[in-house]
């Protein structure tokens, strides 16, 4: 799902101005592939990679004005390897590595200067310009107990967003770099089990020119935390 509002001050950049701002919220479906692997090496080591397709998705026609390719926004593919390794029987260390490949996808990797050679909307429509995402992902699980593991994660991207790019990703600051998690299972029988997780992303800053007024300069900042709690029961 996708709403956009207060955007009117782009309709002459817009090659569709009454699809650009302010309309219903507009939905789409898609359909890609994903494969995986998963190999058990020994009773320590097991491996596993996984690669999803582009999902081609429906174009969001309320927003044709704005996104590039008529409303285009397909998922880009992405590719993951990782490894978990028994240090102990009852400790675990995890590690993976997954790529994004946002640059196949118009309307995010298409840089705000397209401006000048194309209107919004356009095959050649400006976008978000993003950047591939490389992801490192590490994490430990402890089996506390028969009932009970815990877990740790760390991830690290580079940024994604350049400085010259502030200007249109005040619709999504997408700016995190880090990521720090902890979780529990707890299991009260064979079919009852309880999870939690909790997340933290440290605030980050990205600072750049504004590309319609140079001498103006615009920072994008988020911050993120999350908790999370859900009750499994086995049939």
């Amino acid at each position: 799902q996708f709403e956009a509002q207060g955007l009117n001050n782009f309709a002459a950049y817009s090659q569709s101005p009454q699809d650009l701002s302010d309309n219903e919220t507009d939905t789409s479906t898609g359909v890609g592939i994903q494969l995986g692997i998963n190999q058990t090496i020994n009773s320590s080591l097991n491996w596993g990679a996984s690669y999803r397709s582009a999902v081609s998705m429906q174009e969001f026609d309320s927003y044709r004005g704005l996104f590039a390719e008529q409303g285009g926004f397909d998922l880009p593919s992405s590719i993951q390897i990782g490894a978990a390794f028994k240090v102990t029987p009852n400790n675990e260390i995890i590690f993976d590595w997954q790529k994004i490949n946002y640059g196949e996808v118009k309307s995010i990797a298409n840089p705000i200067n397209n401006l000048m050679s194309a209107p919004l909307g356009a095959d050649g429509g400006a976008g978000f310009g993003w950047d591939d995402m490389t992801i490192y992902k590490l994490g430990y699980q402890w089996q506390r107990t028969v009932q009970q593991k815990i877990r740790f994660g760390i991830s690290y991207t580079e940024q994604p967003i350049p400085s010259s790019e502030v200007l249109f990703n005040i619709l999504a600051p997408g700016v995190q770099e880090w990521h720090f998690t902890t979780g529990f299972s707890h299991s009260f029988s064979n079919k009852v089990q309880l999870n939690a997780m909790a997340f933290y992303s440290p605030a980050k800053e990205v600072t750049g020119a504004n590309f319609l007024a140079p001498n103006q300069a615009l920072s994008i900042e988020m911050e993120q935390f999350g908790l999370g709690v859900s009750v499994v029961w086995g049939i």
